[in-house]
This record gives C-alpha cells, structure tokens and sequence, in this order.
C-alpha cells in the first residue's frame, strides 16, 4: 500500500499525498506526523487523553497524509476493527488533523476523498468533533446517535455505507 502522488494538491506545489502502512513509514515520517498530531491535540485543542493508542502500528492501519517542506499538513489514519463497530461498518478512520497554516486549502478534504476512493465500497464510521461534522457529510457520512464528550470535546458518531464503486 504504497502511494505518493507529487501533483499538485489544493493548487499548492510541492505537496504529495502519501499512504502507508506501519511497517513502510521511516522513522522522520512517523515523527513528522507524530508531531503534528500532538501540537494540534495536546497544544491547540488542550486534549488530556491518550494520543498514541497502539493502533497506529497494527498491521491493518493506513497512514495518510499530505507532506510538504515544512514536513506533514494534513494526516489521517484508517482503521479496520475485526468486529462491526456500528451496522457493518469495520473500517473507522479519525485522528483527521491539518497544520494551522495549511487550513482552508481544502488539503482534509483530499485525503477523505482518497479514503472514499480505496475503500468507498465498506461502510465506514468515525468519530468527528461536532463542529467539523458537516464537512463528513458532504462525503455522505450521516450522523446516529447523541452528541457525546470524548477527549473533553463535544463528538458524533457519524456512519457512511458501503457503495458500489463507480471505477
């Protein structure tokens, strides 16, 4: 599950979107998007819980993000649970972040419409803070459930099933 696109993303140049699995990340990749990570849960958004959940390095987790000089603008994760965590949904993608002076290029967005792209055919879950959940359901996420506090932030579960690929 290597991929890097080096076109341009978002009309910015020098900006690639990679996908990896664990065992392909180098060590300056994982830290770069570590990183970003933490400054925007921990720092920004003063988020108290754990961050590094052990799921990051299971076999099945997919590693997005989008990279340019400064290092990782945009990064995403993708899960697969062995059991349905909501209907059929298996496949739960989240940790959805953007470095501050990339916002509003639109650079989540890429990497949910890549998400969509590899697996829009299973249903998917995600737990989205409730203010960015609109965005989710330009991707046909629908939400279920009450508004729920997780890390301290007020969340939805939000469901989206599985489509015939159109390829």
């Amino acid at each position: 599950m290597v991929s890097v696109s080096t076109r341009k993303l978002g009309g910015v140049p020098n900006s690639s979107l990679v996908a990896r699995s664990w065992s392909q990340l180098s060590v300056t990749e994982l830290y770069s998007f570590l990183k970003l990570r933490t400054d925007i849960f921990f720092l920004e958004q003063k988020i108290d819980e754990e961050e590094l959940d052990w799921r990051d390095a299971e076999d099945s987790t997919e590693h997005l993000w989008i990279a340019d000089a400064a290092g990782t603008a945009a990064y995403l994760r993708v899960l697969l649970d062995v059991e349905p965590s909501h209907r059929d949904a298996r496949r739960l993608f989240g940790r959805v972040v953007v470095r501050p002076d990339r916002r509003g290029e639109g650079l989540a967005q890429q990497l949910i419409e890549r998400v969509i792209a590899d697996h829009g055919q299973e249903a998917m879950v995600l737990h989205s803070q409730d203010y960015i959940a609109p965005l989710y359901a330009k991707f046909g996420f629908e939400t279920f459930g009450e508004s729920y506090l997780e890390a301290g932030l007020p969340h939805t579960l939000m469901y989206r099933a599985g489509r015939e690929s159109t390829k």
